[in-house]
């Protein structure tokens, strides 16, 4: 496919609505691997088990049904959350463009943008995470994702579906960043597509690398989201993981810099092909959008 021309811009719903489609199809592919990354992190001290212990022994003890133990949460999150991703990438692009009277996108508008695009889609978020967490923990006693919300609510009040906010905002601010800003890099030194196969094969590459980036920048972040959420909150004590950065400096301290990246292996194992599994179906579905209301390109 000739790259000569631009795209057709979309409208907003366009976006939203790929995003949306991009998101589930990667969380059905990917789930098992995030229950398995999720274990590996609310576990503390010395790891006992790695990836494939830790899949060996769910499946073991508590059934192969355990690996999409949570599904509910994220699978009616992923549709907005995805949704709001790449809707918002879209949208702050276009005003960081306007604003600084660039032609075209640029390395660091590519990085701010994700950012942005993080920032905004991690108050979307933050209570279908906590309810995923509190459902893949081992010891979860928990019936199922309305018996959560409902302890939780009773336990702390609306804002305790909030635990984590801070943390959640800092593991998409960095995620988002180090995925878009990288697939601007990875595209520009691809060969330019000439053929609609080829650009596919360049949107999946690039996602996949940008996958892989956004996670190894926010892992240790994912780390201390996952203790934040998976605690239970008690009275008159303050909780040992709180915010960001201390509880970064506390797991360091106490475990090794290495404990900040428990679960990496299961997590770029799902959001390195996963993330070009989302590029791939968002770019494809718009193509979709875009030959459906007239000439794709302008």
């Amino acid at each position: 496919m000739s790259t000569e021309h631009k795209p057709k811009p979309l409208p907003f719903v366009a976006n939203f609505a790929a995003g949306a489609i991009a998101g589930i199809s990667e969380i059905l592919t990917f789930y098992p691997l995030d229950v398995v990354k999720t274990r590996m992190q609310l576990e503390t001290g010395k790891s006992q088990f790695g990836l494939v212990g830790t899949f060996k022994n769910i499946v073991k003890q508590e059934g192969a049904g355990r690996l999409y133990r949570g599904l509910v949460p994220p699978l009616m999150l992923e549709a907005p959350k995805r949704a709001v991703k790449f809707a918002a990438n879209d949208f702050w692009g276009k005003t960081f463009l306007d604003l600084t009277g660039e032609k075209k996108m640029t390395q660091n508008l590519s990085i701010l943008t994700g950012c942005s695009a993080g920032a905004t889609e991690s108050f979307v978020v933050v209570p279908f995470e906590l309810v995923k967490i509190k459902l893949q923990d081992k010891n979860s006693t928990y019936k199922g994702p309305i018996d959560v919300v409902k302890q939780v609510v009773r336990k702390n009040g609306l804002l305790g579906l909030y635990v984590g906010m801070e943390s959640t905002f800092w593991r998409h601010v960095y995620w988002n960043g180090g995925y878009f800003g990288s697939i601007y890099s990875v595209k520009a030194l691809l060969p330019k597509p000439e053929t609609a196969k080829a650009e596919l094969f360049n949107n999946f590459v690039s996602g996949a690398i940008g996958g892989f980036a956004g996670t190894v920048l926010n892992t240790p972040l994912d780390v201390v989201k996952s203790r934040i959420q998976g605690s239970e909150k008690i009275p008159g004590v303050v909780p040992k993981y709180n915010w960001t950065y201390p509880a970064i400096v506390t797991i360091a301290r106490e475990e090794g810099v290495a404990a900040l990246y428990k679960g990496f292996v299961p997590k770029v194992l799902r959001l390195a092909p996963g993330g070009g599994v989302l590029l791939l179906v968002v770019e494809f579905t718009l193509g979709v959008f875009r030959t459906a209301l007239g000439p794709p390109y302008i």
